[in-house]
């Protein structure tokens, strides 16, 4: 008979590889909108993602696979897809019409690509992004001829009432809100009107 003493251990901590990817993708998110590509690190989003920095060179290869795939998470090409043609003008619209802080992860993610646009380090990631998951989903949403022309049309006037939303940071009151729907919503109906 043996006089070794058993030591009872925890089972070892299930890791959740997907999970950790998320909450990775989740921090990135935020830091490159609060940052910027240039100035948001690997360190600090790993940190606010609660995992080790050498997670993000394993799921996304480095500092710019992690930029890509959360510029590509931050278009949803989806969205465009749910629009119901016939409610579309007045519900943009009317979300146009109202405050930012409505949907704080889409202004969030707006906030994104406004700075991706505005650096030569990450312009050309969110043009192939854009082209790929925005720019098509809106032509094939729209349909009928000349598509790719109709799309960054809509998507220059969607962006458009985005940044003005932005800008305000409020939501319009009264009889200026009631114009501003009535007048968009007249733009966005020509704009998606098929030809």
């Amino acid at each position: 008979m043996s006089d070794a003493v058993v030591i009872d251990r925890a089972p070892p901590r299930r890791r959740d590889a997907q999970a950790t990817r998320a909450a990775l993708l989740e921090a990135a998110k935020a830091q490159f909108a609060a940052l910027g590509y240039d100035s948001a690190t690997l360190r600090d989003i790993a940190a606010a993602a609660g995992a080790d920095v050498a997670l993000i060179k394993r799921y996304f290869g480095g500092k710019e696979g992690l930029f890509t795939e959360a510029l590509k998470a931050s278009i949803g090409q989806g969205r465009w897809r749910q629009w119901d043609r016939a409610s579309f003008p007045r519900e943009v619209a009317t979300m146009m019409a109202g405050s930012p802080h409505d949907n704080e992860e889409g202004t969030e993610s707006f906030q994104f690509l406004l700075r991706a646009a505005t650096s030569p380090a990450t312009a050309p990631m969110l043009n192939v992004a854009v082209q790929e998951r925005f720019l098509a989903a809106i032509r094939d949403w729209l349909g009928g001829d000349d598509g790719e022309a109709r799309a960054r049309v809509l998507a220059a006037v969607f962006i458009g009432f985005l940044v003005e939303r932005l800008i305000r940071d409020e939501p319009l009151q009264g009889r200026e809100r009631d114009v501003f729907i009535d007048r968009a919503a007249a733009i966005l109906e020509t704009l998606i009107a098929t030809p």
